[in-house]
């Protein structure tokens, strides 16, 4: 018997979203601005897989299925980057107001 494959990465999504889930919410306050960091390290691999999504096909045409995805990977993944980066900034500032309020 076999299995579909779009049902195999289907339930693999799946799983996924409930594993990734518990993950981020298990994660104590004091590690969020970590956590941030890397899932900007993770957007910066995903840019380059999207650039060459975007770059992929023949010549002949330019507008294709895997340049468009391609595009909008790089501008979902850009703006996921600056957003990380913005709320670690914000982050860190809260800490060192309380350090500051604390002397």
């Amino acid at each position: 018997m076999e299995i579909d494959p779009f049902i195999f990465r289907s339930s693999i999504f799946i799983l996924s979203i409930f594993i990734g889930y518990y993950v981020v919410w298990s994660v104590t306050p004091s590690l969020h601005t970590p956590l941030m960091s890397v899932t900007n390290a993770i957007s910066s691999v995903i840019i380059v897989g999207a650039i060459i999504a975007a770059l992929a096909g023949n010549s002949e045409s330019i507008f294709n299925t895997s340049s468009f995805f391609g595009f909008i990977a790089i501008i979902l993944a850009a703006i996921n980057i600056f957003g990380g980066f913005l709320v670690t900034q914000r982050m860190l500032q809260m800490y060192k107001k309380k350090k500051d309020k604390k002397k």
